[in-house]
Parts: C-alpha cells; structure tokens; sequence
C-alpha cells in the first residue's frame, strides 16, 4: 500500500460496483461504508433486498411491529459476513431526558461505537475495532456524517413500539475488508467511489439506488465498460 492509498479514508462514502465486479454478493453493489480505516473497511449494500420483510424479522425476534411504513419494506443483503446477524443502519439519534429520543440535530459530534445484537440477530464480534461510548442505544456505531450502525435489540424495539428513528434500513449481514484489501480493489478499477447520500439510501426505491449513486458522479451504468480497469 501506498503512502497515499493508506490515508484515504472513505467512511460516509459510497462504494459502486463497476461492471466487471462479477463476484455474485457485489455485481452491481451500491457500499455504503460506515467504517475506513488503516486496518479495513466494514460496509453494507444498501441495494440488495433478500426474501425477508421487516414484517417477518420482527416476527423472528418475537416483537410486534407498529410502523405502517417498515412492514413491508425488505430486509436487505448487507453482505457475505455474519449473513445471520442484523445490522440497522439509521439516522443519528440523540437522548432527551425528559422527551425521549430525536434525530440528531446538525452540528452534533458523532463518535464510534461498540457492536452486539442478541439471538437471532447479534454481534459481528470480528468488526473492525469499534470503540464504546454512551448512545440512545446499547451499542451503536456513530458514523461521520450524521448516520449511525446499530446491532442493538433495543433499536428494534424502539422500532416496534412505533417509536425509534423515521429513517432506517436494516440488513442481514455486513461487507468487510481486511487492511490494505480494499485499496488494492480500488487500484484494480473494481469500484468507483462517492460521497454518500442519505437521499439515496432511504428514500430511492431499491432498484434505483445504483443508478442513483451513479448519478452523483454524473454517470450512467452504459457508460462504463466491463473492462475498466482490466484492460
């Protein structure tokens, strides 16, 4: 790795698929990368549903549900780790003694936080070193950015109740690379990288999210060859 490969860091950005990325859990990805560091990179696909409903996960970790708008939104393939762990990703939150919990407000400094989520749904205990701190919930990732990664049961039971953040995506496993392995993917033209956009991750329908992510590089899928970067 180079002296300036190791300090890029691309925590809050989005990782797209370039077309000649066959590997079957990331050909025609949209990452978002909650973590980037000297010692690897931890993200989720944001653009892969699987077969489960949110309905149905909180069917599995015997909660009700009381959010018109998550029953039948999917569960999304966050990638090839832990594919039977839960991760939310959501809006940062903020706790108020006597009101309860709000999004965070702009400004707020958002830290790193720890992982873990009970049966069925749990811990990734191998994630890059994240670091405890005090959140609205047990254990959460605080992501540059304004967003937050928690594997808590508390977010889905906050979830149930009808209460907990407005916007929210949850996933069955997460992405991962190990020191230097996403810099060397990157040098190989396998990914194309930007700013991320919570626009894109919350409110585009699923099946857009790739070219929406395209767009905020001013490109469109057709542009691109499959030999990029291999040529």
């Amino acid at each position: 790795m180079t002296a300036d490969s190791a300090s890029i860091n691309l925590t809050h950005h989005f990782l797209i698929a370039m077309p000649g990325l066959e590997d079957a859990s990331f050909a025609k990805s949209v990452v978002y990368l909650c973590e980037h560091s000297e010692r690897g990179a931890l993200g989720l696909v944001i653009n892969k549903p699987s077969d489960l409903s949110m309905r149905s996960l909180f069917e599995k970790v015997e909660l009700p549900l009381h959010r018109a708008d998550l029953l039948n939104a999917p569960v999304l393939k966050g990638g090839p780790v832990h594919t039977e762990r839960g991760f939310v990703l959501h809006e940062a939150m903020f706790a108020d003694a006597q009101t309860g919990s709000f999004p965070l407000q702009a400004g707020a400094e958002p830290v790193q936080g720890n992982l873990d989520l009970g049966q069925p749904v749990g811990p990734a205990k191998d994630a890059p070193n994240p670091l405890k701190t005090e959140s609205v919930y047990a254990s959460t990732m605080m992501i540059p950015g304004g967003l937050e990664m928690t594997t808590s049961k508390d977010v889905l039971e906050a979830l149930s109740t009808g209460a907990g953040p407005r916007k929210v995506l949850i996933s069955l496993g997460y992405s991962a690379w190990g020191e230097g392995q996403l810099e060397s993917e990157l040098a190989e033209n396998s990914w194309l990288t930007v700013g991320a956009d919570a626009d894109v991750i919350f409110d585009t329908p699923i099946e857009e999210r790739y070219e929406r992510a395209m767009g905020l590089l001013g490109l469109q899928s057709w542009m691109l060859s499959s030999e990029a970067g291999h040529s």
